[in-house]
């Protein structure tokens, strides 16, 4: 902060004869200490400790001021709690709290190394960058300044694994959600291309959700097809998952940009069921003429939407290799017909074309809430390094922060009235908390604003996560 051109005092508007005067002498108070509860989780889930344990550290550990597992876990906690930038940290490290949720035990930064960085527990964003800079196989030269390795396959394992442990059992069915979608650009990064679909440069990232739990983000080029490279994550996942769960059901469920005769195929060979959407044609529409013609009737009747639901084989002219289960959803609206279809591996004996495609397919809508979450909440967007590989890297701390802010909410808000509120009402109403901390010898006193309108909701989770057994 520059001193010479700051005022020492702030004055507002008068309340009726009284001066309202601010300054900026309040303390050591910080506006996140609903971190806490982040860090609680962390206690019982081990995520970030985990997600430490995949970079490889060469630094001289007597040189060090600032672990990989303390650079990660003040990574992940400023993306969870509103913070995108590396640059924040310069400011940020004077914060004892994040010291705190990141394990200092000098939160204040009074007994720096030899003297380094006093006053400043946490790390500055030259350090940070580092986690992201570092590239796969550095040179000599290189090893000089970036010393910590990002393992991409054990982030991998370890966000499958998150998903396994947070089950007490093997469930009988699961559903894995397929699903891309852009990411705009706007520098000359690696991998930049123009989308004809999304009309500007992006990247075009691939997810895989199952229910609410992330189980891959990989960065891609967009000038692939939006299915490229399904089929390698598809049995990375499936694999790891079985390994666990030899006897679950696994489905495989996605829009039309992934039905792929390769992916399907692969289902087919490897015991794994699939519901994707099938673009429409001339020939699909034939086949459900009267189906179009008793919904547009029904309609005229009504003038209410109408839906009537036909099942049928069909195979491709030429990019299907076998003849496969369709369901057509044959819709008749104000604006005029509205023909689906949706192609599966599920048997009619099993599931009929009506809850097949309103029960099954339709419920993929939620997956691209949770890519919305992580976009727009925790920053899986800000993909503004130069390499592709920094930028894979940022997206795997944004994904290490949704699975943290997940398992608060699975654990910490489950039978309250936040149980299903979004990464941005969960920030906004528990974690934006203010509160003064004192630091003495023997204890860290957080004193939290009086006026904090969520303080029993706030006693609630964390009496809820406290109710979970320790992890790390």
């Amino acid at each position: 902060m520059n001193t010479e051109c700051t005022p020492t005092q702030l004055e507002f508007h008068a309340l009726g004869k009284r001066e309202v005067i601010g300054k900026f002498d309040g303390g050591t108070i910080t506006s996140d200490a609903g971190g806490l509860l982040l860090r609680e989780t962390e206690k019982r889930t081990g995520i970030i400790a985990g997600f430490a344990k995949c970079f490889e550290d060469l630094r001289d550990p007597d040189l060090i001021e600032h672990t990989v597992t303390e650079l990660v876990g003040q990574r992940i906690y400023g993306l969870a709690l509103g913070y995108e930038d590396l640059n924040d940290h310069d400011e940020l490290r004077h914060d004892p709290l994040f010291a705190v949720l990141v394990g200092k035990e000098d939160a204040e930064g009074k007994e720096r190394v030899r003297g380094r960085d006093k006053g400043k527990a946490t790390a500055g964003k030259s350090t940070l960058n580092r986690l992201e800079l570092t590239p796969e196989n550095p040179s000599e030269a290189e090893l000089r300044y970036k010393k910590i390795i990002m393992k991409p396959e054990e982030v991998d394992r370890l966000f499958v694994d998150v998903f396994l442990q947070a089950h007490d059992e093997a469930p009988e069915e699961i559903v894995l959600d397929l699903d891309a979608t852009d990411d705009p650009l706007h520098g000359q990064q690696e991998g930049r291309f123009f989308h004809g679909y999304y009309l500007q440069y992006c990247y075009l990232p691939l997810y895989i959700f199952c229910g609410e739990f992330l189980l891959c983000a990989r960065l891609r080029p967009s000038n692939i097809d939006a299915a490229e490279g399904t089929v390698e994550e598809l049995q990375r996942i499936v694999n790891q998952i079985r390994r666990a769960w030899p006897r679950v059901r696994i489905v495989a469920r996605g829009d039309s940009g992934f039905c792929r005769e390769k992916i399907m195929a692969w289902c087919e060979a490897n015991g794994v069921d699939y519901v994707f959407g099938l673009a429409k044609n001339e020939r699909l529409k034939e086949m459900i003429a009267e189906e179009l013609q008793l919904a547009q009737q029904q309609y005229e009747e009504t003038k209410q939407a109408s839906r009537v639901f036909k099942d049928f084989c069909y195979q491709t002219v030429k990019s299907w290799t076998r003849e496969r289960r369709v369901v057509a959803k044959a819709e008749h609206l104000e604006k005029g017909s509205n023909p689906r279809f949706v192609v599966t591996s599920i048997a009619c004996e099993r599931v009929e074309a009506r809850t097949l495609y309103e029960g099954w397919y339709c419920q993929r809508g939620e997956m691209e809430n949770r890519i919305k979450e992580q976009q727009l909440c925790l920053f899986a967007d800000r993909t503004s390094a130069g390499k592709m590989r920094a930028n894979q890297i940022r997206l795997y701390f944004s994904s290490a922060a949704y699975l943290l802010m997940q398992a608060l909410r699975r654990l910490g808000l489950k039978g309250t009235q936040m149980a299903s509120a979004q990464c941005t009402t969960i920030r906004l109403k528990l974690l934006k908390l203010g509160a003064q901390i004192k630091i003495t010898v023997r204890k860290v006193w957080v004193s939290l604003a009086e006026g904090y309108p969520y303080a029993d909701l706030f006693y609630q989770v964390l009496r809820n996560l406290q109710a979970r057994p320790l992890r790390c």
